[in-house]
């Protein structure tokens, strides 16, 4: 009796501790007793009855999810590859272990057929421009149809847009001829200041003639400062110059 009762004794313990779980702090346990619900077990040290409960443990962690490239053609019929990716977290363990068979293949399943959808919508300008915009609405109708299982989808962010190569040089010519555009325009734009400029040197001169000579006279000053040169002056240059010299010392005695 002594023996059998020692090996009652290690039987049951041996079935106590079989039945004990431990479930981390980010993991909830959806427990199941006879194939019914009896509720959410965790975190911590829990029992689960052993043969007659099962135990799934179910992750909250916020998980990341690759959504494959997609081949879409846009609203301005342009083929396009585009790739995303969506961070979903569990907020229900409960109906993602009982609505759904595998949450997270369903899961992106409908990430793919959403991103598809969504931005076939779009003309390719309106895609490259409103990304953001883009990212939410496609967030928004994922996490409605993943609301019953769940599942909350916190962000999808498209990653990776790759055009055909046709399309890209048709965009580099575009952005080259806008740049060749903007040139043109600022040079324009500084040959009518600079022309604005001279006018309004060319009425100064014209109010005071002795001004043009000294510029010139300046200028012949530059040009001998870098090579030695003999400078000829015509008759009338020179009686010019007589003209600014006597109209300066005239300026200077007056003072």
């Amino acid at each position: 009796m002594d023996v059998v009762a020692f090996y009652i004794i290690v039987a049951v313990i041996v079935f106590f501790l079989a039945g004990l779980r431990v479930v981390k702090q980010y993991e909830r346990g959806v427990v199941f007793r006879l194939g019914k619900f009896v509720g959410q077990r965790g975190p911590g040290l829990i029992y689960v009855f052993p043969i007659l409960e099962t135990m799934t443990r179910v992750s909250l962690r916020t998980v990341t999810m690759d959504i494959p490239t997609q081949k879409i053609i846009t609203k301005d019929n342009v083929s396009i590859d585009i790739a995303a990716v969506a961070y979903s977290q569990i907020t229900d363990s409960e109906k993602s272990v009982m609505a759904v068979e595998n949450i997270y293949y369903a899961v992106n399943q409908i990430s793919q057929t959403t991103v598809r959808n969504v931005v076939g919508r779009f003309k390719l300008d309106e895609l490259l421009s409103q990304t953001l915009e883009i990212n939410e609405q496609i967030k928004v109708v994922i996490d409605k149809h993943t609301e019953p299982w769940g599942v909350e989808v916190t962000a999808v962010e498209i990653k990776d847009i790759t055009l055909p190569d046709n399309m890209q040089r048709a965009m580099a010519k575009e952005a080259e001829a806008e740049r060749e555009r903007r040139a043109k325009i600022v040079a324009a734009e500084g040959e009518m200041q600079a022309a604005t400029k001279l006018a309004e040197a060319a009425d100064i001169i014209a109010a005071h003639p002795v001004a043009l000579q000294l510029r010139t006279l300046q200028t012949m000053a530059e040009i001998s400062v870098e090579k030695n040169s003999t400078i000829i002056f015509p008759a009338q240059f020179m009686t010019s110059v007589g003209d600014a010299v006597k109209t300066v010392m005239a300026d200077v005695f007056k003072k």
